[in-house]
């Protein structure tokens, strides 16, 4: 059978479920990301009550479509944020929230009180991952000046180890993974700092990465590199593209423009119209033994949504590939 492809609802909440659904049906996708927002998905409620979970379960079976991973990005960052601000009150229900600011440490723990509640919900609903972020005590040091001690950074890692490590042990107990994309913001943005948060973590099984190449293009990451290296722990994929132009102005870090300004030097578009080798990339992920979904992320400022999702999942189609029966110069065995 050829991968599944889905369809990550993120950007697309604003919507009714039953309707997200109903389009990505007539698409043509596999199944989709979910995630804890508008009325895709009410953790609280499915903790609780089976009805929801089977209603739930039953609009998914009744378009054909399937659930591997369940995504609660924006609760995931405020576990480890510091400060907790305003940009925080527009990802956060109120439940979370609370207080916000003048609690920020209670921000904190009801962010991954609601994590660990999201394990035991994906669990229930049949999802194998949980994607999301784990928000940073050190991003705001990425600039390197004003200075900080190495010992800053060592603190930075060790308090997001301090409060995952019992987010994960939930997980554990449930059979689920939680994969991390890797995306500027979070305690792992490029490589090396990847490899610093594994072992901060002490490389426990449950915890992983949700891999999207677009944020490793405008950083010059090679995303091919990056899956061989860490092949043992993708445990989900994103598939979103970005297109760059350096002109010699611009750079990397955006200047505070809009996505999709002229000026900018990179920008997110639909998946194969940017600088991404998503056809490399996927023959890589069958080289490391991948066995996951793509899931399409629709982020493209240049094209309405409408069209982009069936863009995006055709050109997934047309470049995800079995793998053959045998090698193509096995008959020379046969001389």
């Amino acid at each position: 059978m050829p991968r599944n492809i889905n369809l990550f609802t993120g950007q697309w909440v604003d919507l009714p479920f039953e309707q997200v659904c109903d389009l990505a049906q007539r698409w043509g996708f596999d199944g989709l990301e979910v995630p804890v927002a508008g009325d895709h998905l009410d953790v609280y409620r499915a903790a609780e009550d089976d009805d929801y979970c089977r209603a739930w379960k039953d609009n998914l079976a009744r378009h054909n479509l399937e659930v591997y991973a369940i995504s609660n990005h924006s609760t995931g960052q405020a576990v480890c944020d510091d400060p907790i601000d305003f940009r925080h009150r527009g990802l956060l229900n109120e439940r979370v929230w609370g207080a916000g600011e003048s609690d920020a440490e209670g921000v904190r723990q009801r962010a991954a009180e609601e994590l660990t509640l999201t394990a035991q919900v994906a669990a229930k609903l049949g999802a194998k991952v949980v994607t999301g972020f784990t928000g940073s005590k050190i991003w705001k040091y990425v600039a390197m000046y004003p200075p900080v001690g190495s010992d800053v950074i060592a603190d930075g890692y060790e308090d997001f180890a301090r409060r995952f490590n019992p987010i994960m042990d939930v997980f554990d107990s449930e059979g689920v993974t939680f994969a991390l994309e890797v995306h500027p913001s979070e305690i792992a943005y490029d490589y090396w700092t990847t490899k610093a948060t594994l072992e901060a973590i002490d490389h426990r099984e449950a915890f992983g990465i949700n891999w999207d190449p677009s944020h490793m293009i405008w950083q010059g990451i090679d995303p091919a590199v990056f899956l061989t290296d860490f092949a043992d722990r993708i445990y989900h994929v994103h598939c979103k593209d970005t297109k760059t132009h350096f002109d010699g102005r611009n750079g990397r870090l955006s200047s505070h423009l809009p996505w999709d300004d002229p000026r900018r030097g990179w920008t997110f578009v639909s998946a194969g119209l940017g600088d991404a080798d998503l056809d490399g990339y996927f023959r890589t992920l069958n080289q490391i033994g991948y066995t996951g979904p793509i899931s399409i992320e629709w982020e493209d400022s240049g094209m309405d949504r409408l069209t982009g999702a069936p863009l995006a999942l055709a050109y997934a189609r047309s470049h995800v590939y079995d793998l053959p029966d045998a090698a193509f110069d096995s008959h020379f065995d046969n001389r």
